[in-house]
This record gives structure tokens, sequence and C-alpha cells, in this order.
């Protein structure tokens, strides 16, 4: 005759088999929080690092665009006391292309205008009396350079471009009172010169409309 169970006996069983389960699902819980934690952390520690390096970045890049405003650049020419009366006449500018003087009254477009044709040079003053660069070339200069120049206009306003087949030399860059003959597109020249004197201080009229104008 079989004995009987132990009610006990099974009860034991069942609080073990418990137990047993509990402890894996603490073990569980403790393996998920240490990968969390460890996730947070990586995490936590990658925008201390990338944070970090996007503040220094900003930071060399703050301190280059100073450099570039307070350097001098190499090989410029610079005007002094130059006239800003409004006339309707052709003006005689003493350089070619002029940097400043009498010019017309209303101005050459200069929201970053890339211009295939000669412009007039009375209307092109009165937009460096705005505060624009102007970048000039002449049909010694490569196909590679007027591009990338134009590029680099047609991405700055207060900036514009046009052809001179008069000028001495095949790239020159020129702002109100300043001007700079350049070797290249890529010469580092055109960098600072922009950052220079895009509605620099040399600029008589800063803010002045570089819209609104003579299209061209």
């Amino acid at each position: 005759m079989a004995s009987a169970k132990n009610p006990n006996s099974n009860a034991a069983a069942r609080r073990a088999k418990l137990d047993e389960a509990r402890r894996k699902e603490r073990a569980r819980e403790r393996r998920s929080r240490i990968v969390t934690i460890t996730a947070a952390v990586a995490v936590v520690a990658g925008l201390v690092v990338g944070g970090g390096y996007l503040m220094n970045a900003a930071d060399e890049q703050d301190k280059a665009e100073e450099q570039a405003k307070t350097s001098p650049v190499t090989g410029e020419r610079s005007w002094d006391d130059l006239t800003q009366e409004h006339v309707e006449t052709p003006v005689d500018y003493p350089m070619n292309p002029p940097v400043g003087g009498d010019h017309n009254p209303v101005w050459m477009n200069c929201d970053a205008d890339v211009y295939t044709d000669p412009i007039p040079n009375e209307n092109a003053v009165h937009s460096l009396e705005h505060g624009a660069v102007w970048v000039t070339y002449n049909d010694k200069a490569s196909d590679a350079d007027v591009k990338a120049l134009g590029e680099r206009v047609g991405k700055t306003p207060y900036s514009l471009m046009s052809p001179v087949s008069d000028q001495k030399d095949p790239l020159v860059l020129s702002a109100w009172g300043k001007q700079v003959t350049v070797d290249s597109a890529t010469d580092k020249r055109v960098a600072q010169f922009f950052t220079k004197y895009v509605q620099g201080p040399q600029t008589p009229e800063p803010g002045a409309a570089c819209s609104g104008g003579v299209a061209g």
C-alpha cells in the first residue's frame, strides 16, 4: 500500500521553487540595472566629450575669425579720405577697380550677386559704401578660380562679383578704401578679406541695403 505524501514536504518544495524564481528575477533585475547604468554613463560621457569638442571647435573658429579681423591683409592697398557725393555723371577713379569716391545715387545689388557682364563702376562703388566686398576678374583668370569665387560670393550677402576686363591683375578683391590682388581662389587672403571687410569697420554706411538697387 502506497504511503501518503508529506504535505510539509510538498510545501517546502514549492517554497524552494518560488525562492529560486525570485532569486533569478533579482539577478535579471541587477543585470538590467547594470546595463542601463553603463549605457547612461556612456551616453553622458559621450555628450561631455562631444560637447567639449564642439565647444573647443567653436572657440577655435571664433579665435580664427578674430585673428582674421585684426591681422593686416598681406599686400593690401588702402585709400583714406574718399569722397562720398552722389553724382549722375561718370566718375574718373584713380584706381581700377575703384574702391570709393563719388558714386551713383543707386547701388548695385550686392546680396550675393554674381554678374557675368561688366557693371557700372559708379553703382558698384555705392555698394562698397554699404559694406560690400566686390570680386573682379579679367580674361587672364582661370575658369576654376572664377567658378570658385563665384560660389563664395553666391553664399555671402553683402558681396558681388563681375568681370573688369581692363584691370591689371587677374583676380582682385575690393572693399571701401581697401583692395588686394590674390593669386587664386584658394589664396588664404580671400577668406580673410571677406571675414574682415564684409560689413567691416571700413564701411561708411553699415547696414544699408544691398538689394533693391540696380540688378545688372
